[in-house]
């Protein structure tokens, strides 16, 4: 592919009146914020590994559970469960 992408909007003022600047290669102006910029391609990322995340040793670790009924040591009044 040799032609080059383009942008849609202006990563300044969101606009999409772009135009190539003469600048070189990857250079653009913006005709309504007034501003050049330059996008350049700087390759490719590693991949990633996107299987479960790995537990954490402190998550590991069961919580007891408390059966319903009444909380020890609460008066029968007591809204606390």
């Amino acid at each position: 592919m040799s032609e080059r992408a383009a942008p849609f909007y202006c990563p300044y003022c969101g606009d999409e009146d772009l135009r190539p600047s003469e600048e070189g290669h990857g250079a653009w102006e913006c005709a309504s914020c007034s501003r050049a910029f330059r996008l350049s391609f700087l390759g490719l990322l590693a991949p990633r590994h996107h299987g479960p995340a790995p537990v954490p040793a402190s998550a590991s670790v069961s919580t007891p559970v408390r059966a319903p009924g009444p909380v020890p040591g609460a008066s029968e009044g007591d809204p606390t469960p």
